[in-house]
């Protein structure tokens, strides 16, 4: 029988992230487990999310308060050391993806990325996790222990918030450690101008027909950077692009300034996990369609009614203009 541990971090502002309590919503489909809660405001954040928890474990010491490799790597071998758990389920944010390898290492365990799924069989646990690009779907048992399993954000049902049925005590735990770097400050995108956001409802994508000639016969490099980046301030939505038009900075083509390989969906770019998508300029090609398989509602504007959406891949095709729709859009937007 395996001991579970839900290992977490807090965010800046003192809470769970949505990956974290996502997290917790797989642990608690297998049954009862410890918590453990490192970084700022732990303890408080634990009891927000302490459940089914039959054990708290926090550290909150003002060293593991921001992102570190080396303070959150320590953390978390304290708390899975003295929990001693077998299985330890942790969020795959960019904070655990960078520290826990390392702890994984000091504890001699072994450590898997990208779960989507576990299942317990027996005495048996397997892990399904995905492969090339999130194109193929394996299943992972191990024997090695602790083995910690990293759950890839947006698989699960983030839990809400829910206290215990018995009174639980919270564990407070020191780890002996001395950072060699301090953080001085942090610098962050200013508000608004963040153009990709993996929490938003809609996801806007760019294609490679924003940058060709118009019925005009021009290329409105600048009008279409504005459209688009006004639909996307206003709609708060994460702008995306097919590979094509990011590619064409290093072709010496007209580009739209600020898409970058980041922005990227498909095959070999991302694979979000939004509501909505909308597609605009863009044709609708297999490995870019690829990306959109989490995408539930697909709508896609293209001046070519037999584009690759027009072919089961969108739920609804405009077959427009899209400066012309964008500019409509933004107008109801004001």
């Amino acid at each position: 029988m395996e001991k579970t541990l839900v290992l977490l971090h807090t965010e800046a502002d003192g809470s769970l992230g949505r990956a974290a309590r996502e997290c917790l919503t797989l642990a608690a489909s297998l049954g009862k487990f410890d918590l453990a809660v490192s970084g700022a405001g732990a303890s408080a954040a634990a009891k927000s999310a302490e459940g089914s928890a039959e054990r708290i474990l926090c550290i909150e010491a003002d060293e593991f308060a921001a992102p570190r490799s080396s303070t959150d790597s320590a953390a978390a071998e304290v708390l899975i050391r003295t929990s001693g758990a077998t299985l330890v389920l942790a969020p795959g944010t960019s904070r655990w993806s960078r520290a826990l390898p390392m702890a994984a290492a000091r504890l001699n365990g072994v450590i898997d990325t990208h779960a989507v799924g576990l299942e317990v069989a027996g005495d048996s646990v397997q892990v399904k996790r995905w492969f090339y690009r999130q194109r193929i779907e394996g299943v992972v048992a191990r024997t090695r222990r602790p083995w910690i399993v990293v759950v890839e954000p947006g698989a699960f049902t983030a839990a809400e918030a829910t206290l215990a049925q018995a009174t639980v005590e919270t564990e407070l735990l020191e780890a002996a450690i001395t950072p060699r770097t301090t953080v001085e400050g942090t610098i962050s995108t200013a508000v608004g101008e963040q153009t990709i956001r993996p929490d938003a409802a809609l996801l806007f994508v760019a294609g490679a027909g924003w940058t060709k000639k118009q019925k005009d016969g021009q290329v409105h490099i600048a009008d279409a950077a504005d459209r688009i980046q006004t639909f996307v301030h206003k709609a708060k939505c994460s702008l995306g692009s097919s590979k094509s038009l990011v590619d064409q900075a290093g072709e010496g083509e007209a580009v739209l300034p600020f898409l970058t390989h980041l922005h990227q969906v498909g095959q070999t770019g991302s694979t979000p996990r939004h509501k909505k998508g909308l597609a605009t300029c863009c044709h609708g090609e297999e490995p870019h369609v690829v990306g959109w398989r989490f995408i539930n509602e697909r709508r896609a504007v293209n001046l070519d009614p037999n584009c690759g959406w027009a072919r089961g891949k969108a739920d609804v095709l405009y077959v427009a203009d899209a400066f012309e729709v964008m500019k409509e859009l933004n107008a109801l937007l004001d």
